[in-house]
Parts: structure tokens; C-alpha cells; sequence
């Protein structure tokens, strides 16, 4: 199978990396970092190429608040901007490719990702929501569910059983919010970071978001 491309992308305020597939492109995905993280990070990768080997060109894209400072944090006061730049990177998604454009992201990203769609609706086909961080660790009274009940777009959210942001059982109470097609897909064993030893990316993540992905549609059409 011939290897996907991968390499660095900058239009505009979107930074990243842009892998893409090796034949011919309909759809994309654009994917963001959590926290701690940025486009490189390994997991992004790792997601990034299962995807762009199954056919789907993959925007990898640091969030602003990540371009302005290599290491930390983001602050509340950056998240609407954060949101603005996932944004921007799916017009540039739209320039790349002719059909649907995907959104998603790991922890914060994926947070961001969620309510940019409930503001959105139309922005994005369907979400890819990795450790989906439901509440600070310890602090299941502070759920970050408020968006929920706007959200209107498919999304699979893959989880790790581990994972102190939420439990199983916290994460599939809280997704009966969302009014859209929703896929819970538990890792045995990971954590926050997914890290479970050879991680199926492609059996675990593509295949069911595939599934997802051709069951929204009514001409049942996928990648």
C-alpha cells in the first residue's frame, strides 16, 4: 500500500501538518491537540495516518494558543479564539478537498471541536472526540456538558477506562445529552493519553467512524 505524505502546512493563521493520502481525495479531516499537546504529538499522528491510509486527507493543526507558546497550558480567556482557529482550519479543508469535511480533536481539542460544532451546525459532517476530558479529575460536579443538547452533529468519541477525566459509566450518561448520532468506543486499560500498548488505531477509530460516517448519510456514501 503506497505510504500517505506528510508535511508541514501554514495558510494563513492555520499551522500544522497535512498528511495526505496517496491516491485520489474527497473527504478531510481536521484534528487538534489537547492541552499539553501540539500537531505532532503522537497520537494525532498515529490517528492522522490510519486515516490518510484509509483514503481521508488529514489537517493536523496547532490551536492559536499553542502557536503563540511552545509548552503549557491554555487559558479560558483563549478558548473562543481556539475555536476560531478550528474554524479557520476547515475553510482551509474545504480548499484541499471537494467533499465533506470532518472535525475533531484529543482532550481540550476535542472539547473545542464539540462546542464549535454546537455553534455551528453545518461546519463539520461528523466529530472525532478522543478522551473527551467530561470534568477536571476528582471534580465530577463540574461536568462540561453544557453544549450537549445543541450539538446536532454524528460523533464518535473513543475513551480509555482509565481515563480520570471520566468514567465509562460518567461519559455514557453525559453523551444522552447530545441529540445526533453518538458512538461510544471504550479502550481497555488507557488512559487519558490512550496509551495501551499497540494501539488499533485503524480497527478502533476508522473503522467505526466509517460506519458512523455511512449511516448519516441517506445515500449510505463513505470514503
Amino acid at each position: 500500500m503506497p505510504v500517505p505524505a506528510a508535511s508541514l502546512f501554514q495558510q494563513g493563521s492555520v499551522r500544522g501538518v497535512l498528511d495526505r493520502p496517496a491516491g485520489a481525495v474527497r473527504d478531510g479531516l481536521v484534528i487538534t491537540h489537547g492541552a499539553g499537546g501540539n500537531s505532532r504529538m503522537a497520537l494525532l499522528a498515529a490517528v492522522a495516518g490510519a486515516f490518510a491510509a484509509a483514503g481521508v486527507c488529514v489537517l493536523r493543526c496547532d490551536l492559536p494558543f499553542r502557536q503563540k507558546r511552545p509548552h503549557g497550558p491554555p487559558s479560558p480567556s483563549t478558548a473562543a479564539a481556539d475555536r476560531a482557529g478550528l474554524k479557520d482550519a476547515v475553510g482551509a479543508m474545504r480548499g484541499i478537498v471537494p467533499g465533506r469535511v470532518f472535525l475533531g480533536g484529543q482532550s481540550y481539542g476535542g472539547r473545542q471541536a464539540s462546542m464549535l460544532a454546537a455553534e455551528e451546525p453545518e461546519l463539520a459532517a461528523a466529530l472525532l472526540l478522543l478522551s473527551y476530558p467530561l470534568h477536571p479529575p476528582g471534580r465530577p460536579q463540574q461536568p462540561r456538558t453544557a453544549h450537549f443538547p445543541a450539538l446536532r452533529t454524528p460523533s464518535l468519541i473513543v475513551h480509555g477506562s482509565r481515563d480520570p477525566f471520566a468514567s465509562t459509566d460518567e461519559l455514557r450518561a453525559a453523551v444522552a445529552l447530545i441529540p445526533a448520532p453518538v458512538e461510544l468506543i471504550e479502550i481497555p486499560e488507557a488512559g487519558h493519553d490512550l496509551a495501551r500498548g499497540a494501539f488499533d488505531v485503524a480497527g478502533l477509530v476508522v473503522t467505526p467512524f466509517r460506519r458512523l460516517v455511512s449511516a448519516h448519510f441517506a445515500d449510505g456514501s463513505s470514503w
